[in-house]
């Protein structure tokens, strides 16, 4: 599976920043899901819990009080007012 680099950011500064192989967050329209070589775009994102895909089996759990997802060709960038990984 390939992967994509991911920045999560908040005011606390970043909370991630590392390569992964699928990122799943809620937006306003409804749920995405994030590979490499996804198509640009950008878009709110709300409250809830994201999914970071270390692998095809690994994964992180976070949740997030909403935000901002930018993707681009080569990265992934996550702005949120506040961002915790699950315990």
């Amino acid at each position: 599976m390939k992967t994509f680099n991911l920045i999560v950011a908040s005011p606390d500064g970043n909370k991630f920043n590392g390569e992964i192989a699928k990122l799943d967050v809620r937006g306003t329209e409804g749920e995405l899901a994030v590979m490499a070589g996804h198509v640009p775009f950008v878009t709110s994102i709300v409250k809830g819990t994201c999914t970071l895909w270390l692998d095809e089996t690994n994964k992180k759990t976070a949740t997030t009080d909403g935000g901002l997802l930018t993707v681009s060709k080569d990265n992934v960038t996550l702005l949120s007012g506040s961002f915790k990984f699950d315990e």
